[in-house]
């Protein structure tokens, strides 16, 4: 469930930034309010995904498809252009995110359910 909170958090997080690009540096209310908002949902989501998956991991992931799809949306919704720096960017951002997972130490308690707090009945 953890990934799909992931995903959900990447998701709002293209809407939260979709949706600045059109407030038109909030010009349009509207779109201001509502982009604020769906970037509230992506953190809470991102949130509910780090209950169980490691912080580096879920980050570099969040940040960095986050960051390859907003270009994509750039490209084909806004029609900005592209130049030689930013294809050499996403690719380092690709490369650094598959590199850290296939690298990085693994989570040994990912698969478990987080761990409560002790309460006592007074």
């Amino acid at each position: 469930m953890s990934y799909v909170y992931l995903v959900l958090a990447i998701m709002c997080e293209l809407c939260g930034t979709s949706l600045l690009k059109a407030a038109q540096g909030f010009s349009k209310p509207l779109f201001g309010v509502l982009s604020l908002v769906v970037f509230c949902l992506s953190l809470v989501f991102l949130s509910l995904s780090l209950r169980t998956l490691p912080l580096s991991m879920t980050y570099a992931i969040w940040s960095g498809l986050g960051t390859v799809a907003t270009v994509m949306i750039s490209i084909l919704v806004w029609k900005e252009k592209v130049t030689v720096g930013s294809v050499v960017g996403i690719s380092f951002i690709i490369i650094g995110v598959v590199i850290l997972n296939l690298f990085a130490p693994v989570h040994a308690d990912s698969d478990q359910q987080p761990v409560q707090e002790n309460q006592e009945n007074v």
